[in-house]
């Protein structure tokens, strides 16, 4: 008789904090059977794990995206025929800019129980965590998450973008130069406010506030993994660390 068949969880890890996990996301980690886990997963997340289940490191290395998401499709499969509750963990939210989606599509084809479990997203989190609001009165009443990375190569139509009044961009910080330079010449003011946030939501968090022009320009250092933001709540960030508590009225 052939084993019954596990669940696959699609659990959002969030941005970082450990704290910033859902109740849900951290009682499926403790009774799991298998994880397979993203390279922005931080220690402390990982520690919340079952320490009897499989903990497996699945994480994407420029170049190797392909390669790297066939074999985890095939681990998926592997483990949850196999009777096992597995857990894919994902920094951020499982459906933003993951792929999420194509994994929950693998699991109903297969026959596989899948539930996904969303997870607070970089794209709102680490900006908000850092000062600067997404939407504020009579500043930002539009926003926009797009991706730094396109899976065809080629030049995003910035136009579409113009218009909004504050614009998040993951995975941005290698091609930071080229957006600037793309959303100017979509119409985007060159002294307009940006800010990149490094490490967000950790005591290593760093903010560096720049404007578009000094990125397109290629004179804004950024290392490692940030969000990049664009438009003039950045400038609420200054306003938030410059104010002063007077006491209860």
């Amino acid at each position: 008789m052939a084993a019954p068949r596990g669940k696959i969880y699609l659990v959002g890890a969030g941005p970082g904090d450990p704290d910033l996990l859902t109740v849900k996301a951290a009682r499926v980690l403790r009774r799991c059977d298998v994880v397979l886990y993203d390279r922005l997963v931080g220690k402390e997340i990982l520690d919340l794990i079952d320490p009897s289940a499989n903990k497996l490191d699945v994480g994407k290395h420029e170049g190797e995206q392909h390669a790297i998401q066939e074999n985890i499709f095939r681990l998926l499969l592997e483990h949850a025929c196999a009777g096992k509750t597995v857990v894919r963990l994902k920094g951020g939210d499982p459906l933003v800019f993951g792929r999420g989606a194509e994994e929950w599509a693998l699991a109903i084809n297969s026959g596989i129980d899948v539930e996904l479990i969303p997870g607070i997203s970089s794209a709102i989190a680490v900006p908000g965590l850092a000062g600067i609001p997404l939407t504020f009165r009579n500043v930002s009443r539009s926003f926009v998450v797009i991706t730094g990375r396109s899976g065809d190569n080629k030049e995003p139509d910035w136009s579409r973008y113009a218009g909004i009044d504050t614009i998040i961009i993951l995975m941005g910080v290698k091609t930071r130069a080229a957006i600037a330079s793309g959303l100017i010449a979509a119409g985007r003011n060159s002294h307009e406010p940006v800010a990149f946030v490094e490490r967000g939501a950790s005591l290593d968090e760093r903010v560096i506030v720049s404007t578009l022009g000094e990125v397109a320009a290629g004179r804004v250092e950024v290392t490692g993994h940030a969000v990049f933001v664009v438009g003039e709540v950045v400038q609420i960030r200054e306003m938030l660390l410059s104010l002063q508590g007077g006491g209860c009225p």
